[in-house]
């Protein structure tokens, strides 16, 4: 049956008249994106490859690829500021918010996020530029072929969501990270306790009651952090991001611009100092967590813990994720896919028609229960 409600607003995916192009964004704009040798046509990265290739003709070619990423000193990041504009081109969604990178061959911008072309140029891309990637190994066309596997799981979606799987709404993203690594000495004092059992008597008999014995513990813990990550987007981001690990990091490369070539990149918009404290806080819980397992405790009181941290390093990497966006009934709905393992997360919309007869439905089966335990009740 097919359901007359199930059309969705999908204007966002139709060609905008109105879509920016890169010659008419204010800005002086070089052609940097990569032509084809064979045909002059656009190259782009593709996943199944890792080489360009052309989008018309099919050639393909191979660029130097380093596995060799550095470990950067972080206090030495903090005091720079270098822009990789000469590359690149920020664009700022009007409807979101999201600042995205793209190569400055970008003929039309749509924002991979929420589908509108309310998108301007804004200024120079500045700060800390990437350097690691972790590249598309996913193409999108299997990233298709996993959403149609898990829209068929949504029963109540509606069915014309389960048949948006065309290659043209699938956009790849690179996300911002940050890695940390730190050396940390920890001093630590506290209070905890061991519970206990004992039998008391009373005017009435006997009854158990349970006990604490306090102790004082204090030490020292030298512990090294290696590749801690921070999601470096907006905040509200993270918990979907994080669902969609782990991420296959076998395939780590150095930075290089033509990574970025038929994709778009999310621009940080938590800065390296704030990743870091973050970072910090998620090294705190683990060391604390590490102290309380070694004072073999039931109960604790109180840990102070004083941590000092040196030779402090960083990465900041690209990561990759696809996105597919879909409006149904005036809301917006995205869905992500993990850009190396192909794993799909998102909420997908509910058609009302098949709640309404899910409940129906429902309704009639508890009816039913309801009325054979009666029956049987009487018999």
């Amino acid at each position: 049956m097919k359901d007359n409600d199930e059309r969705p607003d999908n204007d966002e995916l139709k060609p905008k008249k109105d879509a920016i192009s890169a010659e008419n964004v204010g800005t002086n704009v070089s052609s940097d994106s990569v032509k084809c040798k064979s045909c002059g046509s656009n190259m782009i990265f593709d996943p199944d490859t890792q080489k360009l290739k052309c989008t018309y003709c099919g050639y393909t070619e191979d660029f130097l690829k380093s596995v060799e990423v550095e470990e950067l000193d972080i206090e030495n990041a903090l005091k720079k500021n270098e822009k990789w504009s000469s590359e690149t081109l920020v664009f700022q969604c009007d409807n979101c918010g999201a600042q995205i990178v793209a190569e400055k061959g970008q003929t039309a911008v749509l924002c991979p996020f929420c589908g509108t072309s309310h998108v301007t140029a804004v200024e120079d891309l500045e700060g800390i530029r990437p350097n690691a990637v972790l590249p598309f190994t996913i193409s999108k066309e299997q990233v298709a072929e996993n959403f149609r596997n898990w829209s068929k799981k949504k029963l109540f979606a509606p069915g014309e969501f389960k048949r948006t799987t065309r290659v043209d709404k699938i956009k790849g993203v690179y996300m911002p990270f940050f890695t940390f690594d730190s050396q940390t000495e920890s001093v630590y004092e506290g209070r905890v306790g061991d519970t206990y059992t004992r039998t008391v008597q009373t005017k009435d008999g006997t009854r158990t009651e349970t006990y604490t014995v306090w102790r004082h513990v204090s030490g020292t813990l030298s512990h090294f952090f290696d590749d801690v990550l921070i999601n470096a987007g907006r905040e509200g981001e993270g918990v979907n991001l994080n669902k969609l690990a782990p991420f296959d990091w076998s395939g780590i490369k150095v930075f290089e611009n033509k990574f970025l070539t038929g994709y778009f990149a999310r621009r940080y918009e938590k800065d390296l100092q704030t990743c870091w404290g973050n970072a910090k806080d998620v090294m705190d819980k683990e060391l604390r967590d590490m102290i309380i397992a070694r004072c073999h405790c039931d109960v604790v009181d109180y840990v102070n813990v004083h941590t000092r941290h040196s030779n402090v390093k960083y990465k900041y990497v690209m990561l990759p994720v696809y996105v597919i966006n879909y409006n149904y009934k005036k809301k917006h709905y995205t869905i992500y896919a993990n850009g190396t393992t192909g794993k799909i997360i998102g909420k997908s919309p509910v058609s009302p028609a098949k709640a309404s007869i899910a409940g129906v439905i429902g309704a009639i089966v508890v009816a039913g229960v309801i009325l054979l335990i009666y029956y049987f009740m009487r018999s």
